[in-house]
């Protein structure tokens, strides 16, 4: 009787471990391999029943539209940021009332608006910029007579 050696390479303790990423939220993806691997591994003789899988696929459907609903939902918001610079444009040249840091209020005029990815910012002709939450009143500038 012969003894071989057992290759140490091929024991279960010497392989790479590899790891997927796992996200605690199902995807519809997700969802999709999970029914596909149950219509693949069910009994022959004792098949899914139709109102099962019609159950299963209008979830399936569901999911879909809820993900496309949030993604143009994101889409819009992400254009309504972008138009409400155009919509402060229109305060430019105006004088504004707002709230500084320290609660005072101040007083300047438009200069120019600016958005920085989330927020209007206002720039002022005193060289500071304010967001435009902070502003209490919108006016007509006052003009000096010399």
């Amino acid at each position: 009787m012969s003894t071989s050696a057992i290759d140490s390479n091929l024991l279960l303790s010497n392989q790479t471990a590899y790891k997927k990423e796992t996200s605690s939220v199902l995807g519809k993806d997700d969802f999709l391999k999970i029914l596909i691997t149950q219509l693949q591994n069910q009994d022959p003789l004792n098949p899914m029943e139709d109102r099962e899988f019609i159950s299963q696929m209008a979830t399936f459907s569901s999911l879909e539209q809820m993900t496309n609903m949030n993604q143009t939902l994101t889409e819009f918001t992400s254009l309504l940021k972008q138009n409400s610079l155009i919509q402060y444009s229109e305060l430019i040249g105006k004088q504004v009332h707002y709230t500084d840091d320290q609660g005072n209020e101040q007083t300047s005029i438009v200069q120019s608006v600016r958005f920085n990815g989330s927020e209007v910012l206002l720039e002022l002709q005193n060289g500071l910029e304010v967001d435009r939450s902070k502003l209490t009143k919108v006016s007509l500038p006052v003009e000096t007579n010399l």
